[in-house]
Parts: C-alpha cells; structure tokens; sequence
C-alpha cells in the first residue's frame, strides 16, 4: 500500500467506508493502508470538503475518532419515496429536554434528570435508550448504585456533531430551569422565548 498515489488512497478509503456502512475508527484506516495517521486525516478531510464542495449525494461524518459516509441530508425525502421508507417520529418536547440534560451534564442518573425536570422521565429515557440516543455507562458509587446514562454516537450524528465539545455554551435556563433545544440542536435561551422547531430531529 505505500507505494498508492493519492487518488487510489482516497478511492481505497471510500471503498473501506462505503463496505462498512458503519463508523470506522481512523486507526482501521491507518492499519489498512499501511499510512499515518495524519496522512489518512488529510485523505479523509479532503473527501469531506469535495463531497460537500460538489453537492454530492453522499456527505462524509467524522464522529470523534471514527468517519462514516451517509447519504447528504438535502435528498432525504427522495431516499424516503424510493425505499417507501416512513417517516420517522418527531423527538417530543420531553425527549429534548431529557436528551438536553443528560448531553450536558452526563454522566447522569435517571433520579438527576427527574430532579432538574421536576418529573418522572423514566418513560422517557426508554424511549431515547430504544433510538439509541443514550446508553447505560456504569453505575454510581453510592448506597443502591443507580444507573449512569450519557450521550450515544447516535446522538452525535443526529445533531451534526463531531463531538461533544460542540455543544454550545450553556445559556439562562430561566425560572423553571428546563433546557429546549431547536432544530439545530442548540438550546434556546429562556430569555429569548423561542419555541423549538424539532423539524431536523425527525432525521433522528
């Protein structure tokens, strides 16, 4: 593989994306093609830029250390038409205020989360485990050991993430102390009164 020009790097590295149809860790890539991780990080950027440069059907992700090919978001309703694929249920205003909490503050327990919201969300978590928006990550040193939750890879992909440290910076929650997100994954600001549009999430 050392002896590859860039061109055939690049068409090896869509070629090991594309098979997987899953994330893969830049060290697979590295391994695979016998190459640095730096040149299979400048490999993998300049595909990002091309495929979003030419408006391509396809978009490439970089999720912390792993990248993954997906069809671009643009052609999405003509992906849906084709397959018959139904589309998928809006995240509830519940949803995104516990999806909200546990992003910001993981790793959480289900009783911190009911304590910010001021309700069960038990229910609620189910639901955001079963999307695979959160996961169990261990339990807490203390008397009945609950349960950790944080944030998926999923998650990530979903908001248009390539890691956590792109959250934004945490704005006035207000007097009720709950957190909303928009369309774009932010959190909206008491102080401004905006209702979330959760149009994006159906994505999710």
């Amino acid at each position: 593989m050392a002896d590859m020009d860039k061109k055939e790097m690049e068409a090896a590295v869509e070629s090991i994306l594309f098979a997987s149809g899953e994330p893969v860790n830049i060290e697979r890539i590295c391994v695979a093609l016998a190459i640095d991780r730096l040149t299979a990080e400048r490999i993998l950027q300049g595909l990002m830029d091309y495929y979003a440069y030419e408006r391509r059907g396809m978009r490439l992700l970089k999720i912390e250390d792993c990248w993954q090919l997906c069809s671009a978001p643009d052609y999405a309703e003509a992906i849906r038409r084709a397959f018959e694929i139904r589309k998928p249920a809006k995240l509830s205003q519940p949803a995104l205020e516990v999806l909200t909490i546990i992003a910001y503050y993981q790793p959480v327990t289900r009783a911190y989360v009911d304590q910010i919201r001021g309700v069960d969300s038990s229910y609620t978590m189910s639901l955001l485990i079963d999307r695979g928006m959160i996961e169990e990550c261990g339990r807490l040193q203390v008397p009945g050991r609950p349960r950790q939750y944080r944030t998926t890879k999923q998650f990530l992909r979903s908001f248009h993430l390539s890691s956590l440290d792109e959250l934004p910076a945490m704005p006035d929650m207000g007097n009720d102390g709950q957190m909303r997100l928009n369309e774009v994954g932010e959190v909206v600001d008491a102080a401004e009164g905006v209702e979330p549009d959760t149009e994006r999430t159906e994505e999710v």
